[in-house]
């Protein structure tokens, strides 16, 4: 069965967020539990917490229903009793894409930090940007160093984020990921998640991405860590009664969907092979499934994605094209003409504003 017939997300760049569950994924409800999981009496719902906990190596997992619940009960977990700071860098999901959680329910600044190399945060960076808690009352010190795997789809080198690990021990700084992609992290590198998982004290593992999941992220830490977030997540409307039937799909993204990110990967390479050869310029490599356009040294015009997209069949927008598994041979083809159609359209008619676009773009063909 082709991938358009598979699934509706075929023709889908936006965001691998628009993964659907395939009927195989659907089919194992029908065998779910249904047990209260506030109550932690979903067999189902525990067992994705533990296998998830387990491939990370930590002690314990907590299912919540988004990346966003996750990282941010994570963060108010790791604090107490502000003045204190957050150290992440400027891109990061859990400052600029999660509503200004960190202040709102952590109470607590962020020390948001451009990379020196304008791909990761080096421990330089880090140590450039830290605050340390000697007794200045005028600051906020660093009490929680987050980092992001994959961020725009640059895969963190592993001996960078092992300098980092071993400061935030030394410091006694916890240090989370967000891991919503390191699963594609672990694809591209052949690093297992529990390699990773041991150099940081809380990890959120999204399962709704390019797992194709349609609901949910497990956070992993702790025993103690984790009770006290799984607190934190009733108090902010979290808790789910009947997960299991949705705990039963994302055990099944990660056991059958897991393998095939470097489907995606390929695909993602490939495009971005092909933007290079019409003499477009990527703001970051395609280390996995993201191709990213530069908007300052690309002079095309980026609100042409969106109507050249639909005319070829396919949902794309602005200068991020984000790729999944379930993406068609079809599809990427379209891709590819689009871009040639749009630097084409671009170079025709030189005068336009070239405004910043956002990644999040609404309204399917």
């Amino acid at each position: 069965m082709s991938n358009e017939q598979q699934s509706r997300s075929h023709n889908e760049f936006r965001s691998d967020t628009f993964s659907t569950p395939s009927q195989e994924m659907l089919a194992q409800i029908s065998g779910c539990t249904l047990g209260d999981a506030v109550y932690n009496e979903d067999e189902d719902t525990l067992l994705l917490q533990s296998t998830v906990a387990e491939l990370a190596g930590h002690e314990a997992g907590l299912y919540c229903v988004s990346g966003t619940l996750s990282n941010q009960i994570a963060i108010r977990s790791h604090l107490f009793q502000p003045p204190f700071s957050v150290l992440c860098d400027y891109r990061a999901h859990i400052y600029a894409n999660e509503a200004g959680g960190i202040s709102t329910l952590s109470q607590a600044m962020v020390t948001a930090v451009r990379p020196s190399n304008g791909l990761y945060m080096t421990l330089e960076d880090i140590l450039e940007n830290f605050i340390p808690n000697d007794g200045n009352i005028h600051v906020a010190p660093t009490k929680l160093i987050c980092l992001e795997n994959t961020l725009h789809g640059i895969v963190y080198p592993i001996e960078e984020i092992k300098r980092i690990s071993k400061f935030c021990k030394e410091s006694g700084v916890p240090l989370h990921v967000d891991g919503a992609r390191l699963w594609d992290a672990s694809a591209a590198t052949g690093i297992s998640i529990k390699d990773y998982g041991e150099l940081f004290d809380s990890m959120s593992l999204c399962l709704s991405k390019g797992l194709g999941a349609p609901v949910g992220t497990v956070l992993v830490g702790k025993k103690k860590f984790i009770s006290t977030a799984n607190h934190f997540k009733k108090q902010n409307g979290g808790g789910i009664r009947q997960s299991g039937i949705l705990a039963r799909m994302g055990l099944f993204a990660v056991q059958e969907n897991f393998p095939k990110l470097p489907i995606a990967h390929a695909f993602a390479k490939e495009v971005a092979e092909y933007v290079e050869s019409l003499g477009l310029i990527l703001e970051v490599p395609a280390n996995s499934n993201f191709v990213f356009l530069d908007q300052k040294k690309n002079k095309i015009d980026f609100s042409l994605f969106r109507p050249y997209g639909v005319k070829n069949g396919i949902n794309c927008a602005g200068y991020r094209f984000a790729f999944s598994f379930q993406n068609s041979r079809s599809a990427v083809d379209a891709l590819k003409k689009t871009l040639a159609e749009v630097l084409q359209a671009s170079q025709t008619n030189p005068e336009f504003t070239n405004k910043v676009q956002s990644m999040y773009q609404g309204t399917k063909i």
